[in-house]
């Protein structure tokens, strides 16, 4: 499962519209998101492709062992909607499943919402459906991400940086404030990830900082990415690594809010601003979803068992 993302720009007011809760966005609103995916887009829409090629590259893997898995594709806001992918597997005769989100980091927010749609339609289905809720400490996955980290920071020692001089900003999707009151585990899980990432690849300068946050009237968790680095100008620091450990694909959050805007303050500031690539299909993250799909099975198994 995942958040999903509009098929074209024709597309954009129906998703926006599936977001709002069915309230469909003011013409300034729509023209502001539409202009936003232009900007990364040009006019084609290969964002939907990736999670195809996700969906694919995990199914691939995990037929690499004994048992046959069949992997279905749910989104949040777009079709195939959770609910699709569910009536999917019902159509060709499934009886068990795994349920897991293209998300790390679990928050009943986040992650909570596609699992609790997901169980709801299945449960009516007949379908029996276990979940993966996170997997942010995975070996593998805090392997390739350092991985990338370090990547990035030869690049910056290659032009005349020194390492110790590049601040790493690791960062997420901010989420309404209220979540801490609830004692919802997301900020901590992303900690921790972040000084997995940050003790691997040997990194002692960095911090976490948030993005994306939505646009209503509650505080969501801050401090937004745009404000770290204008403080961090003026601490004189010229070097910035954006991690953004939150996300998987690129898309919107990626693409846009840190390739183009979060870059254009970083000029304006006059600071230097690579970002680690994404996950997306990388052989190293389908071994990841693969490991935790196949130890959840085992854990349906048993049980039934």
């Amino acid at each position: 499962m995942s958040y999903g993302t509009p098929e074209s720009l024709e597309d954009v007011e129906a998703y926006y519209t599936h977001i709002r809760r069915g309230n469909a966005p003011s013409a300034e609103q729509l023209k502001e998101l539409k202009d936003r995916y232009e900007a990364i887009v040009g006019g084609v829409f290969p964002l939907r492709e990736n999670t195809d090629r996700q969906v694919e590259a995990l199914q691939a893997k995990l037929n690499s062992g004994q048992i046959q898995y069949v992997c279905y594709q749910g989104l949040k806001h777009a079709r195939p909607f959770i609910e699709d992918g569910v009536e999917a597997m019902v159509r060709d005769g499934i009886t068990q499943a795994i349920g897991i989100v293209l998300a790390p980091h679990y928050s009943v927010m986040s992650v909570g919402t596609y699992i609790k749609r997901a169980k709801e339609k299945a449960d009516a289905c007949g379908i029996n459906m276990e979940f993966v809720e996170s997997y942010h400490m995975h070996p593998e996955l805090i392997d390739v991400l350092s991985r990338r980290v370090t990547a990035k920071l030869d690049e910056f020692e290659e032009t005349g940086a020194a390492r110790d001089e590049v601040r790493v900003l690791f960062s997420a999707h901010s989420l309404p404030e209220r979540i801490l009151a609830m004692g919802d585990p997301y900020r901590d899980q992303l900690l921790e990830t972040s000084k997995a990432i940050a003790d691997q690849a040997g990194v002692e300068s960095w911090q976490f900082t948030w993005q994306s946050a939505g646009r209503t009237a509650e505080p969501w968790l801050g401090p937004d990415i745009l404000d770290t680095l204008r403080e961090l100008a003026e601490a004189q620091v010229k070097y910035v690594l954006s991690a953004p450990i939150g996300f998987v694909s690129d898309h919107l959050e990626v693409l846009y809010d840190l390739d183009i805007e979060a870059q254009a303050l970083a000029s304006e500031l006059d600071m230097r601003l690579l970002r680690i690539d994404s996950l997306n299909s990388d052989p190293a993250y389908m071994s990841v979803l693969s490991d935790v799909v196949r130890t959840k099975a085992g854990q349906l198994q048993v049980k039934q068992s």
